[in-house]
């Protein structure tokens, strides 16, 4: 079970890191140019949110099971 808890851990990490890359990359920029990055932000931020769900969903059925 501890290896359950810290790959839990890791995810939340993951995900906090998916939104501080989103803000980084929106923070301080000018109306036209956050325009242009906002939507490949929030595509990246969305498909590494998908992908941490994913994982997170697969630890579920390996708790259960142990």
């Amino acid at each position: 079970m501890p290896g359950q808890r810290e790959a839990h851990e890791l995810l939340l990490i993951e995900e906090a890191d998916a939104w501080f890359e989103y803000l980084e990359a929106t923070r301080a920029q000018s109306a036209l140019r956050y325009k242009e990055v906002e939507p490949w932000a929030w595509a990246r931020l969305t498909q590494r949110l998908r992908a941490i769900k994913t994982r997170r969903a697969k630890l579920k059925p390996a708790a259960e099971a142990a």
